[in-house]
């Protein structure tokens, strides 16, 4: 094993069925009545949004409610049976196009009253043609932290952005400065906040939720109900929709996934086993050949742990009591059983936030890369070393990933 540890169009998209339906994960129970979904992917040829009878579909196109997955057929038609999921449903965007109004849209429910009747709700998806890529580069940034305060590091990294000028960005979340322990208004502020500041970016950017995105769960501090509408992960649903979703570009499949799960007050790293059945599916459609890059916040593993002071108790305890089982909290606890279900196709790499350094972990056998990037919030302090803050750019080239360029956001 080597461990390599440096130091130094808003496409918000932070933004298929196949098997039985899996249970909702802890804490986070499904609130959409079973419904069934139909509708198009389709070219949008006059740039109207809506199907019209002489706009082709767009064939193979996987679509999900974040537990079913479907394709659509010649005519860019799909239906998923009895809604699953969590009230969005999202096409895994195809190489070659762009979306008119977003990769997601929010299901409707069935009206009260209704006694449960099933309930046929329409969603299209119109998209525009773009120019397919066979080399393109990505940021993959992490941590904003995003508060009035900050507001300037957000400044820094749009200037990176300009600079450089990627296809798109990725940042792995900790979007925001603190909804875990603050009331509903500050944290609304706090995702609205960070909205406005994506809205700058220059490009699309594609996030993913942190530990600092699951609303109000330290109630002792936030003094938030978990009845609370909007409490655990469904704030930032309620702002970016799917938590964990995918996409195609440049001959490679990103999948974004949500690596924290909670129990009682405190949250820890782990991919719920709703999200595990969906990946299953997700990845069930592509050619083995195809390239997979992941992306989350808690990664599956990191040479952070042996720099830092072990801690059992208190606000920053390095393990945590998953279900009676006592884990490791800030990486991913079932890491090995996520890496049995990807190692079977073509996943050369593997990006995470979380520990505010960049990190770069390779083993002899696997194929996988296991690499993390810094804080956009600011340097950090870790086992006696200084950790500046920064980005990391990628170039792939006719399907091969570069080993990546850190780029600091202080000069």
């Amino acid at each position: 094993m080597i461990i390599a540890v440096r130091p130094g169009c808003l496409l918000l998209c932070c933004l298929i069925s196949i098997g039985g339906r899996p249970q909702s994960p802890e804490n986070n129970s499904a609130s959409v009545p079973p419904v069934s979904v139909s509708g198009y992917v389709f070219l949008d040829s006059n740039h109207n949004g809506i199907k019209d009878d002489n706009e082709q579909g767009i064939k193979g196109v996987a679509v999900s409610d974040q537990v079913n997955v479907v394709i659509t057929d010649d005519k860019g038609y799909y239906q998923i049976r009895g809604l699953a999921g969590f009230g969005y449903i999202f096409i895994s965007m195809p190489e070659g196009y762009t979306t008119v109004h977003g990769y997601w849209q929010k299901t409707e429910s069935v009206p009260p009253g209704s006694s449960g009747a099933a309930k046929t709700v329409s969603i299209d998806f119109p998209l525009l043609p773009t120019v397919a890529h066979t080399s393109f580069s990505f940021i993959q940034a992490s941590d904003t932290h995003v508060s009035e305060k900050t507001v300037d590091r957000m400044q820094k990294f749009r200037d990176v952005v300009d600079s450089v000028k990627p296809d798109f960005v990725i940042i792995t979340g900790d979007l925001v400065k603190d909804a875990l322990r603050v009331p509903e208004t500050e944290a609304r502020g706090l995702f609205e906040l960070f909205k406005r500041e994506i809205g700058k970016m220059s490009t699309s950017v594609w996030c993913i939720p942190g530990n600092h995105e699951n609303f109000g769960i330290e109630r002792h501090l936030s003094l938030v109900s978990p009845k609370n509408p909007l409490y655990g992960r469904k704030m930032y649903r309620f702002y970016f929709g799917p938590d964990y979703y995918s996409f195609n570009y440049g001959g490679f499949h990103f999948i974004g996934l949500n690596s924290l799960s909670f129990e009682d007050l405190y949250y820890y790293g782990h991919i719920d086993s709703t999200q595990l059945e969906w990946l299953k599916r997700d990845i069930a459609v592509l050619p083995l050949s195809t390239p997979i890059v992941t992306f989350q916040h808690v990664p599956f593993f990191s040479g952070v742990l042996s720099m830092s002071s072990f801690e059992d108790h208190g606000f920053d305890r390095t393990v945590e009591w998953e279900k009676g089982v006592l884990q490791y909290r800030h990486v991913v606890s079932n890491a090995q059983e996520v890496y049995a279900i990807l190692s079977q196709h073509n996943y050369p790499l593997a990006l995470a936030g979380h520990h505010h350094l960049q990190q770069k972990l390779t083993m002899e056998g696997v194929q996988t890369r296991f690499e993390q990037t810094a804080a956009v919030i600011g340097p950090s302090e870790e086992g006696g070393f200084h950790h500046p803050s920064g980005v990391t750019v990628y170039h792939i080239v006719n399907g091969v990933i570069d080993e990546g360029r850190f780029i600091p956001l202080d000069k």
